[in-house]
């Protein structure tokens, strides 16, 4: 691996429910397209020396091992959602073969539903093999750094919900945002690649709805922008596709690049 470039890798790209939606039998539930069967949404980011994931999803167990995941050095999360935590406990793994504890860098709230929903993690008296956990908090104004990895948080809103969204050197990824404020929007601006979350075709009260999200990456100029957190509601993958822009793309789970 090239010491100046990270490695990106869609671990998944389906909103809560996933793709296939358990019990749906409409035209994306049934298709035997790849790139329409979408894992709960997260990403891995690695540079030369270090390997971070963003959220830990119900599918996180299956999603390292298809990445062929043996290192991992923190998590960092967006927010609280299930859709994006509840595969925290199998950090165990990672906690038995390296020999430490995880680092999970988080906001406040995402801190409180671990303790909450976790918290045998965090008894005095703990049970052999539990997760071993090392919360490290966010300040959203300020930037930090993960092994030789240089984060940007991005505070976005998902309703009413403060969400994180993350810059890594020229690579953004917001998830989970129906709004971002023009102070937020100048931390993006200047990224090579944008990535927005684009739930469906219709409005949302919560998320980006397709046209949204193209309108806010055509105004925020980025080069190349992929759209994740995708439901059976946005259509079929290769359908959808050919209606972009030429420098907009559905992201699919797997889906890799350097920068």
């Amino acid at each position: 691996m090239d010491a100046t470039k990270l490695y990106i890798e869609f671990l998944g790209t389906g909103t809560s429910s996933g793709v296939p939606m358990i019990g749906c039998n409409c035209v994306v539930c049934s298709s035997t397209e790849k790139k329409d069967k979408r894992l709960r949404s997260s990403i891995l980011v690695r540079s030369e020396k270090t390997t971070l994931v963003v959220d830990t999803t119900p599918d996180f167990r299956y999603q390292m091992l298809r990445a062929g995941i043996q290192k991992l050095d923190a998590v960092i999360f967006t927010h609280p959602h299930k859709d994006h935590l509840a595969g925290l406990d199998d950090i165990r793994a990672f906690n038995y073969f390296m020999k430490k504890s995880m680092p999970l860098y988080v906001n406040d709230i995402t801190a409180a539903a671990i303790q909450r929903e976790y918290a045998y993690a965090f008894s005095d008296e703990k049970y052999p093999g539990i997760p071993q956990i090392d919360l490290q908090y966010i300040n959203a104004t300020n930037p930090f750094i993960v092994g030789d990895i240089a984060v940007q948080p991005i505070s976005v809103m998902h309703s009413n919900m403060p969400v994180l969204g993350f810059r890594f050197g020229d690579f953004t990824y917001i998830t989970d945002a129906n709004f971002i404020s023009e102070a937020e929007k100048e931390k993006i601006k200047g990224s090579k690649v944008l990535v927005l979350n684009a739930l469906r075709i219709e409005a949302h009260l919560s998320h980006f709805s397709l046209a949204q999200a193209v309108a806010l990456g055509e105004e925020l100029a980025i080069p190349h922008v992929y759209f994740t957190h995708i439901s059976h509601q946005l259509g079929l993958h290769n359908n959808i596709q050919k209606e972009l822009p030429t420098n907009m793309q559905l992201a699919y789970d797997e889906l890799n690049f350097c920068l």
